[in-house]
């Protein structure tokens, strides 16, 4: 075609968008929705994704570098920026048969020196060390009491630590009794700027608030930092679990006088000393990878290397990129049909005339460049205006800042062409049906009908199994390009759908005798008029799939978090204690006790918690030994037996390939492996409430809740006694342990959470065995988990008479999946909802004179609202059920992918044990039943009461 002849074809498509205002608007829609989903997302996507300028500020603030000593008298090889891998040489894993590391001097001085004198005394002449100093978790007052939070110190005056540390309100602490608190710890602690919290174990010193800071990059951070040498320094310091107090820096921001850089040699040389550095310098200019150590040692260790477009992210993105152009093709493909039949009369006045079927195809394909772009320009506004309107609700969300606000132009650009080329792709099928169509039909408006084709229905039924055995099959062989085979297959899947729809649309009219007369007049019509259902069940299904995709994927994930969460009691379960109740704190344990009752209402009933010592002394602090519940001996790992003599090669081949080794103890209880108790602890602390596992206990019997801990009805009790000395005046550290074994009584019951390797007997039991029980701790199961204040207010009296974190509520598995599956699940039924919306269109379009006959013929409004109602909403059941099918395709491929992305290295087989699938039925129940109703209404709502007689044709 000429130039001239696509400049007509363009200004007539556009003076019939003009024209049928309602119908442009439905294909703009379909268009720019889409198009705004991708176009947030990417806008999200690029401001979110740091630049090296901005990672290097949130990294070091203004510093020139970052410096840590990873290991005194070890050298390292590191990627220009750490992030990237490091690689750690120590002597001490080369040395053999017991012989002593041999150390280059370097290695050897930095034995010798301290690291901060070590690192002035390798950076360039002038550097400042400035130390970071994050102490541990401790507890801060807050309104009502105590609140868990990460103490540290730094001189928020120093412009050093601008980027890295913002403050966003008040002051920087210049005073030593002064504290800056971050965002986080304001909002929880309910406590304002100017008010006094104190620290845990310095009650008597308080600080004042001066000001609120925020890390860029953790939002989320509940913290309190103080000048340096007015805080870490002067908590106490405490024995056993939890310990803290100062230690020496090994990390630092390091300043350098003006125009003096760390360079690539210099980092290199510092490697050679234990220090890894980070350098704003080599992070602006990374040397070649030639001249990298560390990537040269990667490449002859023959590490694997995993393609761009093999990368999780990138399949992903990819595949939902993918899968979201292919829905907008197959939802805007439908209005344009609906255009081309509205348009029949004017299209074969057309061919009439002379035109060609080219020209005809012109006019088709110009409403799609019109409309295309249009809907494309408009989505993509849309999209940046609602970015920019939640940006800080998505910061919020995510936990971090913006590095900037992103509108990269070539992204812009081309989601633009996407719009354009997407619109031609939707035009091209109803262009081709145009052209093709009968002009004698096309000017007296008779439809032609023609039965669906048996050929295009079983290529359609092979591109389905196909595409579904492609996906699934790149998503876990790593094969090639795993974005193209999960893309590629998922694609072919929903196309041999779309292909079999007129086939099972004819399948589907079957059903039409064992419906009431509406729907059933309503299926007739539409199995009549294939030509019109089709696409637009094709529509419904594309929007329903990717519903469908997303619930899966997110379920999943959901599922598999929840799984693998380690709850340390049942469900909103107060203990108290850390296990090892020594000294002060296990005196004043029934105070304690007493003060979390007293903080903490309609707790329930107490159960007292009691570890079991092999010796008595214990109960003085002093270390004796411990007692295990072990496997019997059948079951257990080889290697990790007391006496095993394999060498290190033999033990690391056993481990790999013995599945015994491989079996996973993981627990969330923090009380030890044998406690002694009553019933009340197995409810309190266990969640059993079995009342033959409590007679059995008060029997003497112990209570263990993994089936592979008893055989005949016994458990083993493994105890590990200190080394006797060889020489009671000089003990040597090779002095190995002494292993016993007994075997006791026992029965199982079920725990509500992990509990392998734990097991419960009386205290009168752990006596009768020549063990000694001490006070580790109390539970409590109320009926409630206690709130975020309530819990407070039990810190602040408990702080008054122990300096450790012995408060924990199990308050399960907190999921934020709900919140993004709500989102996306939103979206997606937006889009299928627009789709039903098209088809509601398409039917009253092409069944205007079936309603224009039902008036001639006296029918009432409400029979004509009725029709047009069931014929939208068979349109939209059918879509919906053909949408399940086809979006459990993608939905099953992405999860493996992510499951492949997080266990690398596995087996495909591997890969679907540990593929956690869940299908969300109640999800996909409302979604098959849901739309169509929804779809139902609106038709039937917008049907008009009035319908104009429409002159007789031919």
């Amino acid at each position: 075609m000429k130039l001239s002849a696509w400049r007509v074809a363009l200004r007539i498509a556009r003076r019939d968008a003009l024209r049928a205002k309602g119908r442009s608007a439905l294909v703009i829609a379909m268009v720019a929705l889409p198009v705004l989903g991708v176009t947030g997302a990417d806008v999200v996507f690029r401001s979110a994704e740091l630049t090296t300028a901005e990672r290097t500020v949130r990294l070091m603030g203004q510093a020139a570098g970052e410096l840590q000593m990873v290991e005194r008298g070890s050298s390292l090889t590191q990627a220009p920026d750490p992030e990237g891998g490091i690689s750690l040489k120590n002597p001490k894993d080369d040395a053999k048969n017991g012989e002593a590391p041999t150390y280059t001097p370097a290695q050897q001085r930095a034995l010798d020196t301290p690291p901060a004198d070590l690192a002035r005394q390798l950076l360039p002449a002038g550097a400042t060390l400035v130390p970071e100093l994050s102490g541990p978790y401790t507890a801060a007052g807050s309104a009502e009491g105590l609140l868990s939070a990460r103490a540290g110190e730094a001189d928020l005056t120093d412009p050093v630590w601008q980027g890295r540390i913002n403050l966003v309100k008040g002051r920087a602490p210049t005073a030593d009794t002064e504290v800056a608190v971050s965002r986080d710890f304001l909002k929880r602690s309910k406590l304002k700027i100017g008010d006094r919290t104190s620290v845990r174990g310095l009650e008597t010193n308080p600080f004042t608030i001066t000001g609120v800071y925020e890390y860029p990059g953790e939002l989320s951070a509940s913290e309190i930092t103080a000048r340096p040498g007015t805080l870490l320094s002067r908590l106490p310091k405490t024995s056993g679990p939890g310990d803290h107090g100062p230690d020496e820096p090994t990390r630092w921001l390091v300043k350098l006088p003006a125009g003096a850089t760390i360079d690539w040699p210099k980092v290199k040389e510092l490697n050679q000393y234990g220090f890894e550095a980070t350098s704003r310098a080599v992070l602006a200019n990374p040397p070649a990878r030639a001249d990298v150590p560390f990537y040269t040692e990667q490449k002859n260790s023959g590490a694997p290397t995993t393609s761009y477009f093999d990368r999780t992210d990138v399949v992903i993105l990819a595949t939902v990129a993918g899968m979201a152009l292919l829905e907008i093709v197959l939802l805007a493909g439908p209005a344009f049909a609906v255009g081309a039949r509205r348009s029949r009369r004017q299209l074969g006045l057309l061919a009439a005339a002379g035109g060609e079927r080219a020209n005809v195809r012109a006019v088709v394909l110009g409403g799609g460049i019109v409309l295309g772009l249009t809907g494309a320009a408009i989505g993509l506004g849309l999209g940046i205006g609602l970015v920019a309107l939640l940006r800080t609700s998505a910061e919020d969300y995510s936990g971090q800042r913006f590095g900037h606000f992103a509108l990269p132009p070539l992204d812009l650009l081309g989601i633009l062409l996407v719009g354009l080329v997407t619109g031609l792709l939707a035009a091209v099928v109803p262009a081709v049906q145009a052209s093709r169509q009968d002009v004698v039909a096309a000017l007296t408006g008779r439809d032609t009908l023609k039965p669906p084709s048996r050929k295009l229905a079983v290529l359609g039924l092979l591109m389905l199994a196909g595409g579904a055995a492609l996906a699934l099959f790149g998503a876990t062989s790593g094969i090639g390009n795993s974005s193209f085979a999960v893309l590629g297959g998922s694609a072919v899947a929903e196309l041999g759908m779309v292909a079999l729809v007129p086939y099972l649309v004819g399948l589907f009219g079957r059903l039409g005798r064992l419906l009431p007369l509406g729907p059933r007049l309503a299926l007739r019509d539409s199995v009549r008029h294939r030509a019109r259902t089709a696409p637009a069940v094709a529509a419904v299904m594309a929007a329903v799939a990717g519903s469908v995709a997303v619930s899966v994927y997110m379920a999943s994930m959901e599922e598999q978090q929840r799984r693998e969460y380690l709850p340390s009691a049942p469900a909103g379960a107060v203990t108290l204690g850390n296990g090892w109740m020594d000294g002060p704190d296990g005196k004043l344990l029934p105070q304690m006790r007493e003060a979390v009752e007293r903080s903490i209402p309609e707790l329930g009933p107490r159960a007292d918690i009691q570890r079991v010592d092999p010796k008595a002394d214990c109960a003085d602090g002093a270390y004796c030994g411990y007692i295990n519940i072990a496997l019997p001996k059948e079951l257990r790992c080889p290697v990790f037996e007391p006496d095993d003599t394999s060498s290190p090669e033999e033990s690391a081949r056993i481990v790999s390939s013995d599945k015994r080794c491989q079996i996973s103890n993981h627990r969330g209880i923090r009380f030890p492996s044998l406690t002694a108790g009553d019933a009340g602890l197995l409810r309190n602390l266990y969640g059993v409430t079995d009342q033959g596992a409590a007679k059995a206990l008060a029997a003497g019997k112990a209570v263990v809740f993994d089936p592979r801990y008893l055989k005949d009805g016994k458990a083993i009790l493994q105890i590990t006694l200190p080394a006797a000395p060889s020489s009671p005046s000089s003990p040597s550290s090779s002095d190995k342990p002494v292993h016993t074994e007994i075997t006791v009584d026992a029965v199982l019951a079920d725990a509500t959470m992990p509990a392998a390797g734990m097991a419960v007997i009386s205290p009168d039991a752990a006596a009768k065995l020549g063990f000694h029980t001490a006070p580790a701790g109390s539970a409590w199961l109320p009926a409630a988990a206690p709130t975020d204040g309530a819990q407070q207010k039990a810190n602040g009296a408990l702080a008054k008479l122990s300096n450790h974190d012995v408060l924990d509520i199990e308050r399960g598995y907190q999921s934020r999946v709900d919140l993004i599956q709500l989102g996306l699940n939103v979206f997606a039924a937006l889009v299928a909802l627009g789709a039903a919306g098209i088809a509601t269109g398409l039917a009253a379009a092409d069944s205007q004179r079936d309603l224009t006959t039902l008036a001639a013929v006296g029918a009432e409004p409400r029979i004509r609202r009725s029709l047009s109602g069931f014929q939208c909403g068979v349109i939209a059941a059918m879509g919906a059920l053909l949408g399940v099918v086809s979006g459990l395709v993608p939905g099953v491929a992405l999860r493996k992918v992510q499951a492949a992305g997080s266990y690398p290295g596995i087996s495909a087989e591997e890969i679907a044990n540990r593929a956690t699938l869940v299908l969300p039925w109640p999800t996909i129940a409302a979604t098959v039943v849901l739309l169509p109703v929804l779809a139902a209404v609106l038709a039937a709502l917008m049907t008009r009461s009035r319908i104009t007689l429409l002159r007789r044709s031919g």
